[in-house]
């Protein structure tokens, strides 16, 4: 399966389509339509109000659209019941029963399902052991540490065996080391069930972890989607850039156009050539992003080489370890951060101080040029 491609209607497991949802004169989602293949990892990620959790309960049952379709292993469920659609959702604080022992509260969904005795209890030893809390069957919540009880959430939800899964940021009220420890776990555990899992989160570096294909939201609208790698590395507004963490922005000009190419030229004339997106005209202006990762500080300038840079002056610079992050300051008065990897001697990355100068230079390649917002549903 290759995330970047379209899915057909026989991959399609999650089927959304000019969906809308209003409170009053509010428009939470508007017009969005997205397709979430059988036995994907989809994320909806996006700030806090963007959408992404009422998206998420309507494909749950837990909201009605006010417009559009939902359809879920090809079946209409728009209007259909919560307690009748193959789902099933963990919310993003659990919302166990403290009363309820850890099997009581895995078991909770039954009373919906006419199942034998005999398969009552082993759905119960089966969602414990993909969880990994054998031993714990009869701890009540209060007796769980906070990761115990996320998985108590998960093996609730799982001991249905739903087509879908929804999981609104349930890894929220974990602390940093424990949230990074599930995120590989929660993936491993989606990966050999096969279940469709869609994962709502506002955290950039949690949707690349754990995602096949990531749905950018913004004030209701879908922004962009594609496989995460896609979404990180090939922004297409700079709405999508700036919440990926790419807050670096150039300005130029179309200065030539020829077959496959543009060539590009900087305020300062610079040029240089980069892939034709097609769409742009001679002489026009464009905005283009590179990542912090992916900018670099010479003391040299190299642009006579066909490599963009700029002189700048360096305003800071902080040591985190493992990397070291730079702030410099164009001519123009623009600034920009870059992001270097500590892999050189201490020496030579001292040779950059406060108040000097250097050459802000990067790789054409990594030029993304930005473009209007994208119709809803144009990258499913």
């Amino acid at each position: 399966m290759n995330p970047s491609e379209p899915p057909s209607a026989s991959d399609l497991s999650v089927d959304i389509q000019r969906v809308s949802k209003r409170f009053g004169d509010f428009i939470a989602v508007d017009d969005v339509s997205l397709t979430v293949r059988r036995g994907e990892f989809f994320s909806l990620l996006g700030p806090s109000g963007c959408g992404k959790t009422t998206l998420l309960r309507m494909i749950g049952g837990f909201e009605l659209p006010t417009a559009g379709t939902i359809r879920v292993e090809g079946a209409d469920v728009t209007d259909v019941p919560v307690h009748k659609r193959p789902i099933n959702m963990v919310f993003q604080h659990y919302a166990l029963f403290p009363h309820l022992s850890v099997a009581e509260n895995i078991s909770f969904g039954f009373r919906y399902k006419n199942f034998p005795p005999a398969e009552y209890e082993q759905r119960i030893a089966e969602a414990v052991g993909l969880v990994r809390l054998d031993g714990f069957e009869h701890r009540s919540p209060a007796q769980l540490s906070g990761g115990q009880r996320q998985r108590v959430a998960l093996a609730r939800a799982l001991a249905l065996k739903p087509k879908v899964l929804l999981l609104d940021e349930p890894l929220g009220a974990l602390d940093q080391k424990l949230r990074k420890e599930v995120q590989v776990e929660l993936k491993s555990l989606q990966r050999k069930l096969g279940i469709t899992f869609i994962f709502v989160t506002h955290d950039q570096e949690e949707a690349l972890t754990m995602s096949d294909r990531i749905a950018v939201m913004n004030a209701g609208r879908v922004e962009q989607m594609d496989s995460a790698a896609q979404v990180f590395e090939y922004p297409q507004t700079e709405f999508v850039a700036q919440f990926m963490g790419a807050s670096n922005f150039f300005q130029a000009t179309v200065r030539g156009i020829a077959e496959g190419f543009l060539s590009l030229a900087m305020p300062d004339g610079d040029t240089f050539s980069v892939p034709n997106p097609g769409g742009l005209e001679l002489g026009e202006g464009v905005r283009f992003v590179v990542r912090p990762e992916k900018l670099d500080l010479r003391s040299r300038d190299l642009s006579k080489s066909g490599v963009p840079c700029m002189p700048v002056t360096i305003e800071d610079r902080v040591y985190q370890g493992i990397s070291t992050v730079w702030m410099v300051k164009a001519k123009s008065g623009e600034r920009f951060v870059i992001y270097e990897q500590n892999e050189k001697q201490f020496e030579e990355r001292g040779k950059f101080a406060e108040g000097g100068t250097a050459y802000l230079c990067w790789s054409p390649r990594h030029t993304v040029l930005m473009r209007g917002e994208t119709d809803d549903g144009a990258h499913a």
